[in-house]
């Protein structure tokens, strides 16, 4: 069992059952896009965020995204929020008789070994620690990662082979690789692209 010091935000009470197999943590549901209707929950993630800190933990489709940009301008400096992001899998859960929208596993379909791989690697990071000889923006353009025609699918195999969710924004992936990987890794797996 995992023990988590921050809350984990999930989108649904299926995501919630699955981790509460894994971790001990505090969890908050946005019940989907109730998030934008009920007040309340996005107080209580303000809370959690100021008082434990607040890892976001949703799908990897554009709903999933829509939800952890939300929740991530409600707080807008307030507390602390780590993003942890699962791969996109395709697929559907179990428990439905058709596949989502995008046709992609959500955090549900994720198995245990993942999701604690993913937690992890996002609860080992310490946020205030200056990351020694991080990946630049200049590093991004001149390895035709941002800047030219085919950047976006460059950056897309590049997460994809980071096991991380291909509609991750340029300046995200940077993050998630400064924070994950060292410079040596991301020029092994850069040079596989």
């Amino acid at each position: 069992m995992l023990h988590i010091k921050e809350t984990i935000i999930v989108e649904g009470k299926f995501d919630k059952e699955k981790l509460k197999k894994i971790t001990d943590a505090a969890i908050i549901c946005t019940e989907g896009f109730n998030l934008y209707r009920d007040g309340r929950i996005i107080s209580s993630i303000k809370k959690m965020a100021e008082k434990t800190g607040i890892i976001i933990l949703t799908d990897s489709d554009a709903a999933g995204f829509r939800i952890r940009n939300y929740i991530k301008n409600c707080l807008a400096g307030k507390g602390v929020i780590k993003h942890a992001y699962i791969p996109k899998v395709e697929g559907k859960e179990r428990r439905k008789a058709i596949g989502g929208k995008e046709g992609i596993l959500g955090v549900e379909g994720m198995t245990e070994e993942v999701l604690e791989k993913i937690l992890t690697t996002v609860t080992d990071i310490s946020y205030e620690k200056e990351v020694e000889n991080p990946i630049t923006k200049t590093d991004f353009f001149l390895d035709g990662l941002t800047g030219k025609a085919d950047s976006a699918y460059k950056r897309r195999r590049l997460a994809q082979k980071l096991g991380l969710p291909p509609r991750l924004s340029a300046n995200a992936l940077l993050e998630v690789i400064n924070k994950t990987c060292t410079k040596d890794e991301y020029e092994k797996v850069k040079a596989e692209l």
